[in-house]
């Protein structure tokens, strides 16, 4: 099998019931400040918030999505949020309304991860090379 020439992953959805309560969540453990975004049309009553991006950048990004059609919860997508060290952002977890589920633990050579839910019941995992 072929080693892909890059990251396989392109774009996040997280559904949520509380679009800003999960905005706040989110701003606050992650430090950043989320980015309203134009939804286009035939999309129902969908409503999203984007993670800021650097186009053409390593990562990925993708938003926050608010629509009677998908619901959040637990047991779905595992999305990993990257980070110069996971704890950091897990340690702001609990004070912005989300639980730990995983403390900060060694993944070998693969460095580290935490795991939380954030406010809209949805598991979300931090990672960091220390």
């Amino acid at each position: 099998m072929a080693t892909p020439s890059k990251n396989p992953f392109t774009w996040v959805e997280i559904y949520v019931e509380d679009i800003s309560r999960a905005q706040k969540f989110y701003e606050a453990v992650l430090q950043i400040k989320m980015i309203p975004m134009q939804t286009p049309g035939g999309f129902g009553d969908l409503e999203m918030l984007s993670f800021p991006w650097a186009e053409g950048g390593a990562n990925i990004s993708g938003a926050l999505c608010k629509t009677s059609e998908i619901k959040p919860g637990a047991g779905g997508t595992l999305v990993y949020f990257t980070s110069e060290d996971c704890g950091i952002e897990a340690s702001r977890v609990t004070k912005s309304g989300g639980k730990i589920i995983q403390q900060k633990q060694p993944l070998s050579e693969h460095g580290f991860c935490s795991i939380c839910m954030d406010t809209e019941g949805n598991i979300i995992g931090f990672h960091s090379s220390k």
